[in-house]
């Protein structure tokens, strides 16, 4: 009667953990149309701001079920910011599938992480790798809202088009840039948009190098050297590439920048990820922390623990 007690209750904990960020993106989806309504976007920046501050002070917080509970709601609150995103990321990058479907994942992984703060304050543990991420996602959060809504944004964008522009031609000619736009052949190829600037690829590794708390400045600088410059340098020979694909008619959109440009990049961020960890260890130590997650004795744990044994 026990087991099968715990088994409905395990039931119902899944149910009501898969239909929180189900109900987020329906949601998120209805109130963050495309093309964007103005008020909606404004409002966006409540949930935008407040999810990484609420990471970052539950991740600076260390005794106490304060910060468990502040992270609590940073997981959750980003967790409803994403659900808003999908078809912004879908569209606004010319149907998009790749971004749009790992936002959606992200959704249910961001609960997750909820989850498993409720699971460390209910059991009173501490979980190293779970203050890591709060903290990583903190850094990267507040630095990239903090660029993407700024003028520093527009600057950024111009900067990388000028940049991405002048490789260009520097490799087979007859390439211009004006103000975002990148010109191939004197015709009009490819506009530079914020996406197109690899910040979201560069915070990644300031926030994971920036919130490990126990290794010395001199190693946080060579990591953060030997990932964020090579990322920016990268990202130039993938715009560069992708006008070209384009403006040669070599390939279309979709292909060139959804699928070859989208594919190097991730295997761009792998082995650049590999190189970290030759350097800095403890990063490995706290992904591996992460992926082993489910091997804790929660009621989520518990319903694939039960199946696994039928």
């Amino acid at each position: 009667m026990g087991g099968k007690k715990n088994v409905t209750e395990s039931t119902k904990f899944l149910f009501f953990f898969l239909l929180i960020p189900t109900l987020f993106l329906i949601f998120g989806y209805f109130i963050n149309p495309y093309p964007e309504i103005e008020i909606a976007t404004s409002l966006l920046l409540i949930p935008m701001l407040l999810a990484p501050i609420l990471l970052g002070v539950g991740f600076l917080v260390k005794k106490g079920d304060f910060g468990n509970i502040l992270k609590i709601l940073g997981w959750l609150v980003f967790s409803f910011f994403w659900a808003t995103q999908p078809s912004k990321l879908y569209y606004s990058e010319g149907g998009d599938v790749f971004n749009a479907s790992v936002c959606i994942i992200g959704v249910y992984i961001l609960s997750y992480l909820a989850y498993h703060e409720w699971l460390s304050k209910k059991g009173n543990e501490k979980i190293s790798c779970l203050n890591w991420i709060a903290g990583a996602s903190a850094i990267a959060g507040l630095i990239y809202f903090g660029i993407e809504r700024t003028p520093l944004a527009l600057l950024l964008i111009k900067h990388t088009a000028q940049q991405s522009g002048l490789l260009l031609d520097l490799i087979i000619g007859n390439a211009g840039v004006k103000g975002a736009e990148i010109f191939l052949d004197g015709k009009y190829v490819v506009k530079i948009i914020f996406a197109c600037t690899a910040v979201q690829a560069m915070v990644i590794f300031i926030g994971m190098i920036g919130a490990l708390q126990k290794i010395d400045l001199k190693r946080k600088i060579v990591g953060l050297l030997i990932t964020v410059i090579p990322v920016y340098i990268l990202n130039l020979f993938r715009n560069a590439m992708v006008t070209f694909l384009i403006g040669r008619e070599i390939t279309d959109f979709n292909i060139a920048h959804n699928i070859l440009a989208k594919a190097g990049a991730l295997i761009t961020l792998i082995v650049l990820l590999f190189i970290l960890i030759k350097i800095v260890p403890e990063i490995f130590d706290e992904i591996n922390c992460l992926i082993d997650l489910y091997k804790r004795n929660g009621p989520l744990e518990k319903i694939f623990k039960k199946n696994k044994k039928i």
